[in-house]
Protein backbone atom coordinates (compact mmCIF):
# COMPACT_ATOMS: atom_id res chain seq x y z
CA UNK A 1 0.00 0.00 0.00
CA UNK A 2 1.28 3.76 -0.68
CA UNK A 3 2.44 5.74 2.41
CA UNK A 4 3.76 9.53 2.58
CA UNK A 5 6.93 10.02 5.38
CA UNK A 6 5.54 11.83 7.83
CA UNK A 7 6.27 15.88 8.43
CA UNK A 8 9.05 16.78 10.60
CA UNK A 9 8.35 17.51 14.03
CA UNK A 10 7.63 21.06 15.65
CA UNK A 11 10.54 22.70 17.07
CA UNK A 12 10.84 21.54 20.47
CA UNK A 13 10.67 23.99 23.16
CA UNK A 14 11.31 22.82 26.80
CA UNK A 15 11.20 25.12 29.81
CA UNK A 16 11.87 25.47 33.44
CA UNK A 17 9.54 25.77 36.11
CA UNK A 18 9.46 30.06 37.55
CA UNK A 19 12.59 30.71 39.90
CA UNK A 20 14.70 28.08 38.92
CA UNK A 21 17.93 27.93 37.09
CA UNK A 22 20.92 26.07 36.97
CA UNK A 23 22.26 26.49 40.51
CA UNK A 24 21.66 22.99 41.40
CA UNK A 25 18.13 22.56 41.49
CA UNK A 26 16.20 20.25 39.29
CA UNK A 27 15.25 21.34 35.86
CA UNK A 28 11.80 20.76 34.81
CA UNK A 29 10.04 21.44 31.56
CA UNK A 30 7.08 23.45 30.40
CA UNK A 31 6.12 27.09 29.81
CA UNK A 32 7.48 28.99 32.06
CA UNK A 33 11.26 29.53 31.27
CA UNK A 34 13.62 28.51 28.51
CA UNK A 35 17.22 26.76 28.83
CA UNK A 36 20.42 28.36 27.82
CA UNK A 37 21.58 25.78 25.10
CA UNK A 38 18.27 26.05 22.90
CA UNK A 39 16.91 28.84 21.03
CA UNK A 40 16.99 31.09 19.47
CA UNK A 41 13.55 30.21 18.95
CA UNK A 42 10.86 31.09 16.83
CA UNK A 43 6.95 30.41 15.67
CA UNK A 44 7.03 27.44 13.26
CA UNK A 45 4.09 27.35 10.73
CA UNK A 46 4.12 24.41 7.80
CA UNK A 47 3.73 25.06 4.27
CA UNK A 48 3.93 23.06 1.52
CA UNK A 49 7.40 23.78 0.56
CA UNK A 50 8.15 22.50 4.44
CA UNK A 51 6.22 19.16 4.18
CA UNK A 52 8.09 17.99 0.82
CA UNK A 53 8.81 14.54 0.89
CA UNK A 54 12.39 13.78 2.20
CA UNK A 55 12.99 11.38 -0.59
CA UNK A 56 11.68 13.63 -3.04
CA UNK A 57 8.31 14.07 -5.12
CA UNK A 58 5.33 11.02 -5.39
CA UNK A 59 4.68 10.42 -8.55
CA UNK A 60 2.83 6.58 -9.65
CA UNK A 61 4.62 5.46 -12.03
CA UNK A 62 3.43 4.67 -15.20
CA UNK A 63 1.50 1.77 -16.52
CA UNK A 64 3.74 -0.58 -18.34
CA UNK A 65 2.31 -4.32 -19.88
CA UNK A 66 -0.88 -3.83 -17.53
CA UNK A 67 0.51 -3.32 -14.57
CA UNK A 68 1.36 -0.27 -12.38
CA UNK A 69 4.11 0.25 -10.50
CA UNK A 70 2.15 2.01 -8.05
CA UNK A 71 1.86 0.24 -4.83
CA UNK A 72 -1.96 0.48 -4.77
CA UNK A 73 -2.23 -0.60 -8.09
CA UNK A 74 -0.63 -3.51 -7.49
CA UNK A 75 -2.17 -4.58 -4.39
CA UNK A 76 -5.63 -4.38 -6.11
CA UNK A 77 -4.36 -6.52 -8.81
CA UNK A 78 -3.48 -9.26 -6.58
CA UNK A 79 -6.60 -8.95 -4.45
CA UNK A 80 -8.41 -9.08 -8.33
CA UNK A 81 -6.13 -12.26 -9.24
CA UNK A 82 -6.98 -14.12 -6.07
CA UNK A 83 -10.62 -13.34 -6.30
CA UNK A 84 -10.62 -14.88 -9.74
CA UNK A 85 -8.84 -17.63 -8.64
CA UNK A 86 -11.03 -18.60 -5.83
CA UNK A 87 -14.02 -17.74 -8.13
CA UNK A 88 -12.90 -20.55 -10.99
CA UNK A 89 -12.22 -22.77 -8.03
CA UNK A 90 -15.51 -22.93 -6.74
CA UNK A 91 -17.23 -23.15 -10.20
CA UNK A 92 -15.27 -25.28 -12.06
CA UNK A 93 -14.63 -27.95 -8.87
CA UNK A 94 -11.31 -27.87 -9.28
CA UNK A 95 -8.58 -28.33 -6.25
CA UNK A 96 -8.21 -24.76 -4.73
CA UNK A 97 -4.84 -23.15 -5.43
CA UNK A 98 -2.42 -21.85 -3.23
CA UNK A 99 -1.50 -17.79 -4.14
CA UNK A 100 1.66 -16.50 -3.42
CA UNK A 101 3.41 -13.19 -4.75
CA UNK A 102 6.66 -13.93 -6.54
CA UNK A 103 9.56 -11.89 -6.42
CA UNK A 104 9.36 -9.46 -9.43
CA UNK A 105 12.53 -8.18 -9.68
CA UNK A 106 11.38 -6.01 -12.79
CA UNK A 107 9.01 -3.96 -10.84
CA UNK A 108 10.66 -0.81 -10.06
CA UNK A 109 10.20 1.36 -6.64
CA UNK A 110 6.79 3.04 -6.36
CA UNK A 111 8.95 5.90 -5.32
CA UNK A 112 11.74 7.99 -7.55
CA UNK A 113 13.10 10.98 -7.19
CA UNK A 114 13.07 11.44 -10.65
CA UNK A 115 10.76 11.28 -13.91
CA UNK A 116 13.20 9.42 -16.13
CA UNK A 117 11.58 6.50 -18.03
CA UNK A 118 14.71 4.43 -17.96
CA UNK A 119 13.65 2.52 -15.07
CA UNK A 120 12.84 -1.01 -14.91
CA UNK A 121 9.15 -1.85 -16.32
CA UNK A 122 6.57 -3.96 -15.06
CA UNK A 123 5.65 -7.32 -15.55
CA UNK A 124 3.15 -7.48 -19.07
CA UNK A 125 1.80 -10.73 -17.79
CA UNK A 126 -1.74 -9.95 -15.96
CA UNK A 127 -2.05 -11.13 -11.99
CA UNK A 128 -5.41 -11.36 -13.11
CA UNK A 129 -4.65 -15.16 -14.56
CA UNK A 130 -3.68 -16.38 -11.32
CA UNK A 131 -5.43 -19.85 -10.71
CA UNK A 132 -6.72 -19.87 -13.70
CA UNK A 133 -6.45 -23.16 -15.96
CA UNK A 134 -4.87 -22.65 -19.88
CA UNK A 135 -7.92 -24.17 -21.29
CA UNK A 136 -10.20 -21.97 -19.66
CA UNK A 137 -8.07 -19.06 -20.58
CA UNK A 138 -8.27 -20.20 -24.52
CA UNK A 139 -11.76 -20.19 -24.84
CA UNK A 140 -12.17 -16.99 -22.69
CA UNK A 141 -13.23 -18.20 -19.90
CA UNK A 142 -14.61 -14.61 -18.43
CA UNK A 143 -17.95 -16.36 -17.79
CA UNK A 144 -16.82 -19.42 -15.54
CA UNK A 145 -20.20 -20.55 -15.38
CA UNK A 146 -20.45 -20.83 -18.87
CA UNK A 147 -17.34 -23.01 -19.28
CA UNK A 148 -18.76 -25.22 -16.04
CA UNK A 149 -21.88 -25.88 -18.22
CA UNK A 150 -20.20 -27.00 -21.24
CA UNK A 151 -17.99 -29.52 -18.98
CA UNK A 152 -21.15 -31.07 -17.87
CA UNK A 153 -23.10 -31.08 -21.11
CA UNK A 154 -19.64 -32.95 -22.13
CA UNK A 155 -19.86 -35.36 -19.46
CA UNK A 156 -23.42 -36.15 -19.85
CA UNK A 157 -23.00 -36.77 -23.98
CA UNK A 158 -20.05 -39.12 -22.70
CA UNK A 159 -22.43 -41.19 -20.20
CA UNK A 160 -24.81 -41.40 -23.20
CA UNK A 161 -22.76 -42.20 -25.78
CA UNK A 162 -21.04 -45.70 -23.15
CA UNK A 163 -24.78 -46.25 -22.32
CA UNK A 164 -25.61 -46.48 -25.96
CA UNK A 165 -22.18 -48.25 -26.84
CA UNK A 166 -23.51 -50.89 -23.56
CA UNK A 167 -26.74 -51.00 -25.25
CA UNK A 168 -25.47 -52.07 -28.82
CA UNK A 169 -22.96 -54.33 -27.16
CA UNK A 170 -25.81 -56.36 -25.30
CA UNK A 171 -28.00 -56.31 -28.71
CA UNK A 172 -24.77 -57.72 -30.74
CA UNK A 173 -23.81 -60.25 -27.44
CA UNK A 174 -27.63 -61.45 -27.32
CA UNK A 175 -27.73 -61.78 -31.53
CA UNK A 176 -24.98 -63.78 -31.53
CA UNK A 177 -26.03 -66.06 -28.80
CA UNK A 178 -29.47 -66.65 -30.63
CA UNK A 179 -27.64 -67.35 -33.78
CA UNK A 180 -25.35 -69.53 -31.45
CA UNK A 181 -28.47 -71.70 -30.68
CA UNK A 182 -29.67 -71.34 -33.60
CA UNK A 183 -26.81 -73.08 -35.38
CA UNK A 184 -26.97 -76.01 -32.60
CA UNK A 185 -30.30 -76.10 -32.90
CA UNK A 186 -29.77 -77.04 -36.87
CA UNK A 187 -26.98 -78.83 -36.24
CA UNK A 188 -28.74 -81.36 -33.16
CA UNK A 189 -31.63 -81.90 -35.84
CA UNK A 190 -28.92 -82.66 -38.66
CA UNK A 191 -27.54 -85.33 -36.57
CA UNK A 192 -30.89 -86.68 -35.28
CA UNK A 193 -31.90 -87.31 -38.64
CA UNK A 194 -28.69 -88.58 -39.85
CA UNK A 195 -28.66 -91.02 -36.90
CA UNK A 196 -32.42 -91.43 -37.97
CA UNK A 197 -31.42 -91.71 -41.20
CA UNK A 198 -28.91 -94.58 -40.26
CA UNK A 199 -31.45 -96.31 -38.05
CA UNK A 200 -33.86 -96.85 -40.38
CA UNK A 201 -31.39 -97.87 -42.82
CA UNK A 202 -30.10 -100.13 -40.47
CA UNK A 203 -33.24 -101.60 -39.75
CA UNK A 204 -34.47 -101.96 -43.30
CA UNK A 205 -30.86 -104.39 -43.88
CA UNK A 206 -32.25 -106.29 -40.21
CA UNK A 207 -35.39 -106.69 -41.74
CA UNK A 208 -33.97 -107.49 -44.91
CA UNK A 209 -31.62 -110.38 -43.49
CA UNK A 210 -34.12 -111.82 -41.66
CA UNK A 211 -36.56 -112.08 -44.60
CA UNK A 212 -33.76 -113.66 -46.29
CA UNK A 213 -33.40 -116.13 -43.32
CA UNK A 214 -36.50 -116.91 -43.29
CA UNK A 215 -37.03 -117.54 -46.79
CA UNK A 216 -34.47 -120.21 -46.48
CA UNK A 217 -35.98 -121.60 -43.62
CA UNK A 218 -39.21 -121.75 -45.40
CA UNK A 219 -37.74 -124.24 -47.70
CA UNK A 220 -36.85 -126.25 -44.78
CA UNK A 221 -40.08 -125.89 -43.25
CA UNK A 222 -43.81 -126.33 -43.82
CA UNK A 223 -46.96 -125.73 -42.75
CA UNK A 224 -48.32 -128.96 -40.86
CA UNK A 225 -51.41 -129.62 -43.26
CA UNK A 226 -53.48 -127.61 -46.46
CA UNK A 227 -57.23 -126.76 -46.86
CA UNK A 228 -56.69 -125.56 -43.23
CA UNK A 229 -59.09 -123.29 -41.03
CA UNK A 230 -57.70 -121.46 -37.66
CA UNK A 231 -60.62 -122.66 -34.93
CA UNK A 232 -59.00 -121.69 -31.80
CA UNK A 233 -55.51 -120.34 -30.84
CA UNK A 234 -53.31 -120.99 -27.75
CA UNK A 235 -54.31 -119.63 -24.66
CA UNK A 236 -57.98 -119.17 -25.08
CA UNK A 237 -60.39 -119.26 -22.15
CA UNK A 238 -63.20 -121.86 -22.20
CA UNK A 239 -64.90 -124.80 -20.35
CA UNK A 240 -64.00 -127.49 -22.99
CA UNK A 241 -60.45 -127.45 -21.91
CA UNK A 242 -59.39 -129.08 -18.66
CA UNK A 243 -56.79 -126.85 -17.85
CA UNK A 244 -59.42 -123.60 -18.27
CA UNK A 245 -57.38 -122.66 -21.43
CA UNK A 246 -56.41 -123.75 -25.07
CA UNK A 247 -52.93 -125.15 -24.81
CA UNK A 248 -52.52 -125.58 -28.58
CA UNK A 249 -53.46 -123.88 -31.90
CA UNK A 250 -56.42 -126.05 -34.21
CA UNK A 251 -56.45 -126.43 -37.87
CA UNK A 252 -59.83 -127.44 -38.83
CA UNK A 253 -59.59 -129.31 -41.87
CA UNK A 254 -61.67 -132.49 -43.32
CA UNK A 255 -61.26 -135.60 -41.86
CA UNK A 256 -58.33 -137.85 -43.93
CA UNK A 257 -56.63 -134.99 -44.68
CA UNK A 258 -53.03 -135.36 -44.81
CA UNK A 259 -50.43 -134.37 -42.07
CA UNK A 260 -47.20 -133.48 -42.94
CA UNK A 261 -43.89 -133.59 -41.38
CA UNK A 262 -43.07 -129.51 -40.57
CA UNK A 263 -39.44 -130.34 -40.10
CA UNK A 264 -36.98 -133.25 -40.38
CA UNK A 265 -36.29 -135.48 -37.06
CA UNK A 266 -37.38 -138.11 -34.97
CA UNK A 267 -40.49 -139.99 -34.33
CA UNK A 268 -40.70 -140.20 -30.31
CA UNK A 269 -44.49 -140.91 -30.15
CA UNK A 270 -47.15 -142.29 -32.44
CA UNK A 271 -50.13 -144.27 -30.38
CA UNK A 272 -53.36 -143.72 -28.45
CA UNK A 273 -52.96 -140.79 -25.66
CA UNK A 274 -56.72 -140.35 -23.81
CA UNK A 275 -57.96 -136.60 -24.19
CA UNK A 276 -55.72 -135.96 -27.52
CA UNK A 277 -56.78 -139.33 -29.49
CA UNK A 278 -54.52 -140.66 -31.37
CA UNK A 279 -51.52 -138.43 -31.16
CA UNK A 280 -48.23 -138.18 -32.85
CA UNK A 281 -45.02 -136.21 -31.64
CA UNK A 282 -42.01 -135.44 -34.23
CA UNK A 283 -38.71 -134.57 -31.99
CA UNK A 284 -36.54 -132.39 -33.97
CA UNK A 285 -32.90 -132.04 -33.76
CA UNK A 286 -32.67 -129.12 -31.24
CA UNK A 287 -35.23 -131.12 -28.88
CA UNK A 288 -38.78 -129.13 -29.71
CA UNK A 289 -41.10 -131.13 -29.52
CA UNK A 290 -44.07 -130.96 -31.92
CA UNK A 291 -47.07 -132.41 -31.00
CA UNK A 292 -49.61 -134.27 -33.59
CA UNK A 293 -53.56 -134.99 -31.83
CA UNK A 294 -57.08 -135.94 -33.05
CA UNK A 295 -55.94 -138.46 -36.06
CA UNK A 296 -57.77 -140.10 -37.70
CA UNK A 297 -54.83 -142.70 -38.32
CA UNK A 298 -51.20 -142.65 -37.98
CA UNK A 299 -48.49 -143.06 -40.85
CA UNK A 300 -45.22 -143.54 -38.80
CA UNK A 301 -43.62 -145.69 -36.05
CA UNK A 302 -41.07 -144.70 -33.19
CA UNK A 303 -37.61 -144.22 -34.12
CA UNK A 304 -38.65 -143.62 -37.83
CA UNK A 305 -36.66 -140.10 -39.30
CA UNK A 306 -39.05 -138.46 -41.74
CA UNK A 307 -37.87 -135.49 -43.83
CA UNK A 308 -40.01 -131.85 -43.99
CA UNK A 309 -43.18 -132.68 -45.84
CA UNK A 310 -43.55 -136.32 -45.18
CA UNK A 311 -47.29 -137.58 -44.71
CA UNK A 312 -46.89 -138.91 -40.80
CA UNK A 313 -50.82 -139.16 -40.14
CA UNK A 314 -54.23 -137.94 -41.25
CA UNK A 315 -56.95 -135.29 -39.53
CA UNK A 316 -59.22 -136.83 -37.79
CA UNK A 317 -61.56 -136.34 -34.75
CA UNK A 318 -60.54 -138.55 -31.73
CA UNK A 319 -60.73 -138.19 -28.15
CA UNK A 320 -61.71 -134.78 -26.61
CA UNK A 321 -63.25 -133.28 -29.96
CA UNK A 322 -66.05 -131.23 -31.00
CA UNK A 323 -65.37 -132.07 -34.91
CA UNK A 324 -62.20 -133.19 -36.95
CA UNK A 325 -59.21 -130.87 -36.66
CA UNK A 326 -55.49 -131.13 -35.66
CA UNK A 327 -54.32 -130.27 -32.41
CA UNK A 328 -50.84 -128.95 -32.66
CA UNK A 329 -48.52 -127.99 -29.52
CA UNK A 330 -45.18 -126.91 -29.10
CA UNK A 331 -42.73 -128.03 -26.57
CA UNK A 332 -39.13 -126.72 -26.28
CA UNK A 333 -37.91 -128.58 -23.36
CA UNK A 334 -39.11 -131.42 -21.63
CA UNK A 335 -39.80 -128.78 -18.39
CA UNK A 336 -42.43 -127.02 -20.88
CA UNK A 337 -45.52 -128.63 -19.97
CA UNK A 338 -48.00 -126.16 -21.12
CA UNK A 339 -45.82 -125.31 -23.96
CA UNK A 340 -45.24 -122.00 -26.09
CA UNK A 341 -47.48 -120.62 -28.92
CA UNK A 342 -47.27 -122.45 -32.02
CA UNK A 343 -48.52 -119.51 -34.02
CA UNK A 344 -45.37 -117.54 -32.66
CA UNK A 345 -43.19 -120.51 -33.23
CA UNK A 346 -44.45 -121.37 -37.09
CA UNK A 347 -43.52 -117.47 -37.78
CA UNK A 348 -40.51 -117.75 -36.28
CA UNK A 349 -39.76 -120.40 -38.83
CA UNK A 350 -41.02 -118.24 -41.72
CA UNK A 351 -44.25 -119.77 -42.06
CA UNK A 352 -47.39 -117.80 -42.15
CA UNK A 353 -50.28 -120.08 -40.69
Amino acid sequence: MASNPAAPEAPFMPSQRSGETEDGKIPTFGFGGRRIDEGPWEEWNPTADSTRPVRGRHRVGKQRGGLARSSTVLGVGVIAAVGGAGMATAQTGKPPVSISIPDLPSVGSPFTNDDSDDEPQGSATALSSVGVTTEETEQGTSDAGEALRARIILQAEQQKDQAEAKVQQAAEDAAAKKAAAEAAKVKREAAEKAAAAKKAAAEAAEAKREAARLAELAKQYTLPTSSYTITSTFGQAGALWSSGYHTGLDFAAPTGTPLKAIHSGTITEAGWSGSFGYRTILTLDDGTELWYAHQSSINVTVGQKVATGDVIGRVGATGNVTGAHLHLEVHTSSTDSAGIDPMAWLRSMGLNP
